[in-house]
């Protein structure tokens, strides 16, 4: 067999493998996603309606319930979120583990749907990460493919969490692969099409209802400062959850270890609510009475989200810094845009600047502009619009980061 035939043949089991880890990927992440929503919602609501001091107890529900799964079910094998794909792509024999699939997909529902400040994105990357390392376990394909294996798994499941199969290609290169080749655009382009085919079926809605219609250059400069400080915020999360985990990993007894963030938790979102779980469910309220909140309260959600999900993650809650990113960034932009319409009698449009507040922040929390820039642009309708004032977000406050702290104690915050 010639060189050509044997590399055909080489890419056409790769393509074929893809499509069949994209297929279980799309699978477990949708099942995770429209689980988690459903539970978290109806938990939410009945704590809500019963008495607002059940918030303080959830959260320990969900995480001591992770506590004994990890002890006698997954045999104190901790997860370490998105460490671990590093890890075995930079050491060929190391491998995650299968139970990684089940352990990450139940702590993460149980984590979100109780309380816990985090979400689910960073569960679901590692458990559809694993799908694809598994397969390449079974010499589906050659084995220097498995990077791309990988890589198909992590596209699927991005791409159904967020409706849009290109951000999930986005994130599989820049922050999991972090480089471009042939091999890698075959394996992501064929689980995007299978992706792109399961939300055919199974539409997913924008996370904020909001439709976008217009932006000005006159509001440029007031852009570039919110870029400054999202880019600030990003920083001040990455420290907060390093100095969080230090703490708590300096406390041997796992009982109180356990129940003293969870209940700090807990007591957080008894206070404000809107830090339940992934906190999505604040965005729109937000938007569409935005003059029922004070600036205070605004800021005090700006600084708390970050907070509470460290004290999650500390805790031994399943989870990282996506969720939290995209909700703190929201809160940071809307507060902005209403400050300078109150103090400096501007007419900022206020989902121009979440958006560009979501975009920019968490471009600097996993450090992909890109990744962030299309995610943003694809959460409300009309999006698009948008494009080039994210951009400059995105670019500006990952600068930003990076002027800070160094990157290697940054890159720290998408590990966790």
């Amino acid at each position: 067999m010639t060189r050509q035939k044997v590399q055909a043949h080489n890419y056409l089991k790769l393509i074929t493998s893809s499509l069949f880890i994209a297929v279980i990927a799309s699978v477990l992440a949708l099942s995770l996603k429209n689980l988690t929503e459903y539970f978290q919602e109806h938990i939410f609501e009945w704590a809500e309606k019963t008495s607002v001091y059940l918030f303080i107890i959830l959260p320990t529900i969900g995480i001591t319930a992770i506590y004994f799964l990890r002890k006698y079910v997954f045999k104190n094998r901790r997860n370490k979120g998105i460490t671990e794909i590093y890890k075995t792509v930079d050491q060929r024999k190391d491998h995650l583990p299968f139970f990684k699939i089940p352990s990450h997909y139940i702590n993460g529902f149980l984590t979100v749907i109780f309380g816990g400040s985090t979400g689910i994105e960073v569960s679901t990357v590692v458990a559809t990460a694993t799908v694809g390392n598994s397969v390449y376990e079974k010499h589906f394909a050659a084995n220097v493919y498995k990077l791309e294996l990988i890589c198909a798994g992590v596209v699927a499941g991005v791409a159904i969490l967020f409706g849009n199969p290109f951000v999930g290609c986005l994130f599989a290169l820049e922050v999991i692969a972090r480089k471009v080749n042939k091999t890698l655009l075959l394996s992501c382009a064929s689980a995007a099409i299978i992706s792109w085919i399961f939300l055919y079926f199974f539409p997913s809605n924008p996370l904020i209802n909001f439709p976008v219609k217009e932006w000005h250059w006159v509001a440029v400069p007031f852009m570039i400062v919110l870029s400054l400080l999202s880019g600030t915020l990003s920083v001040y999360f990455t420290l907060l959850v390093i100095k969080i985990k230090e703490f708590f990993s300096g406390i041997n007894n796992n009982f109180v270890r356990v129940n003293l963030g969870a209940l700090a938790v807990g007591g957080l979102i008894c206070l404000f609510p809107f830090l339940y779980g992934d906190s999505y469910h604040s965005l729109n309220e937000l938007l569409h009475h935005p003059h029922h909140f004070s600036l205070l309260f605004l800021l005090g959600l700006i600084l708390l989200k970050p907070l509470v999900s460290s004290l999650t993650l500390g805790a031994g809650g399943d989870g990282g810094v996506f969720a939290p990113s995209i909700v703190a960034g929201a809160y940071l932009g809307l507060a902005f845009a209403i400050a300078c319409n109150t103090f400096f009698g501007t007419s900022l449009i206020l989902i121009n600047f979440v958006l560009i507040g979501i975009g920019a922040t968490l471009s600097a929390a996993i450090f992909a502009p890109f990744t962030a820039l299309i995610l943003a642009c694809s959460l409300v309708p009309n999006g698009y619009e948008l494009f080039f004032p994210i951009l400059i977000g995105c670019v500006l406050s990952k600068k930003t980061a990076e002027k800070i702290i160094p990157y290697n104690v940054y890159t720290y915050v998408p590990k966790a």
